[in-house]
């Protein structure tokens, strides 16, 4: 299993219905024929810890079932879509994939 949490940061200027479009955006990826389960959400608010980051805009996690079918992901159009729509609205973003033991 292969997990992909993306990490993003958005730029300031964005509107509070930009956020909804680029939610939508996060929700159209779930769709994608090799992703098993999705979820998204925004930085909790936690305690502040030397180890915790909480300063980015949203999370998006992908569960796939082999690092091909991830890799499937990466170039399907769908993906590209989003990024391509995307993408301008990015100030910064970090990806961690992690295979997982069963």
């Amino acid at each position: 299993m292969v997990n992909h949490s993306v990490y993003f940061w958005l730029n300031d200027e964005l509107t509070p219905s930009d956020h909804e479009k680029f939610e939508q955006g996060l929700r159209a990826l779930f769709s994608i024929g090799t992703v098993q389960s999705g979820s998204f959400g925004k930085a909790a608010d936690t305690p502040a810890r030397p180890v915790t980051n909480n300063d980015f805009h949203y999370s998006l996690h992908l569960q796939f079932a082999s690092v091909e079918d991830h890799n499937s992901y990466q170039v399907d159009p769908d993906h590209d879509v989003f990024v391509d729509s995307f993408g301008p609205w990015f100030k910064e973003v970090r990806v961690f994939d992690t295979e997982t033991a069963s």
